[in-house]
């Protein structure tokens, strides 16, 4: 057991380093908290405010700090015992809560990309997640992005049901999809918005 509870302290402290303030802050002198209208420490707003080089790299380390503690976790544990939905969850949790700075945390979209392709050579979760971000963003466009991202994890959930993975696996990916949709649904509460739907014309 303490394997895992290794993996979950990994994952969640690997979580809780926030590289869309931290970059921006040391290389470029600026809070893209203090400067974004969500102050959200997330990838866009990296790209916003701190430019493509920086936002890039930001969303490389966003994926990565996802993706190492869980794809070393599956090499190393057996997915199919109930401490591994905690695995795979935990980077998200620590974006999402940081250790030190637990009511500042992001969104935790990238880092959630980023566990889900930690359970490589299986994309078919990530892969589903991309597929209903792409159908809402180009097909059926729901505006703004707050809402849309709600929409997507709310059918990315429904679809995990429909995957032959162990159990751990599909309830850490709704584990994921609830700290999401959670974050989301507190921003939205702070900041009503107007909910647009868009029919892309063929």
């Amino acid at each position: 057991m303490e394997r895992y509870y290794f993996f979950i302290l990994f994952g969640y402290l690997s979580g809780s380093i926030l590289f869309a303030r931290l970059l921006p802050k040391y290389l470029r002198h600026i809070d893209i908290c203090e400067l974004s209208e969500d102050n959200n420490p997330g990838v866009f707003n990296a790209f916003k405010h701190a430019g493509p080089v920086i936002g890039s790299m930001t969303l490389l380390l966003e994926l990565a700090k996802g993706f190492l503690p869980v794809h070393v976790g599956l090499q190393l544990l057996d997915p199919r015992n109930t401490l591994f939905a905690l695995v795979l969850a935990a980077p998200v949790f620590g974006h999402a809560f940081p250790l030190f700075r637990p009511k500042e945390g992001g969104k935790s979209i990238a880092v959630s990309f980023g566990c889900l392709l930690g359970l490589f050579p299986d994309l078919a979760p990530v892969c589903t997640l991309a597929a209903f971000y792409l159908l809402f963003s180009a097909v059926i466009i729901i505006e703004p992005h707050l809402v849309r991202s709600i929409v997507t994890y709310l059918c990315f959930s429904l679809m995990t049901f429909r995957y032959s993975a162990p159990r751990p696996v599909i309830l850490g990916a709704l584990v994921i999809s609830g700290i999401v949709i959670f974050k989301h649904l507190v921003k939205f509460e702070k900041e009503p918005v107007s909910i647009r739907l868009i029919r892309r014309n063929r």
